[in-house]
């Protein structure tokens, strides 16, 4: 495993955008909405990892009740996995509470499944696998 990206909830993506061109003196290489999770994203190369941001699309998604609760900030650390399939049965059989027990589509290319931060010491952890 490697460190992905760290996922940045954020109110409004032009304006995070604004300030994370200039924090890392380059564009966003990528900008995409996921529909299903209610938020568009922006990505950030940093070396070997990534520097996701994301605006909640509509009030109901878990970005905007995080906003809501939390404010803006770090909202989870993305790991890349090999198989993301034998990682989730992994981890269940360690004891670990799964949002999600099988992957789903996600943003850049990738199949996701989350922890719980329940199980993870209050830190929302995501599992992704570069699509086939």
């Amino acid at each position: 495993m490697k460190i992905e990206h760290i996922g940045i909830a954020v109110k409004s993506l032009a304006s995070a955008d604004a300030v994370f061109e200039k924090l890392f003196n380059q564009p966003a290489y990528k900008k995409e909405g996921v529909a299903s999770e209610g938020v568009e994203t922006s990505f950030y190369q940093i070396g070997e990892s990534k520097i996701e941001l994301l605006e909640a699309t509509n009030p109901d998604s878990a970005i905007a009740k995080f906003i809501e609760k939390r404010g803006e900030g770090i909202h989870h650390i993305a790991f890349e996995v090999a198989d993301i399939d034998a990682e989730i049965q992994r981890l269940t059989a360690e004891g670990f509470q799964m949002i999600h027990t099988t992957p789903k589509d996600g943003a850049d290319n990738k199949k996701i499944a989350f922890l719980h931060p329940k199980s993870t010491s209050g830190v929302l952890v995501e599992l992704c696998q570069e699509k086939d």
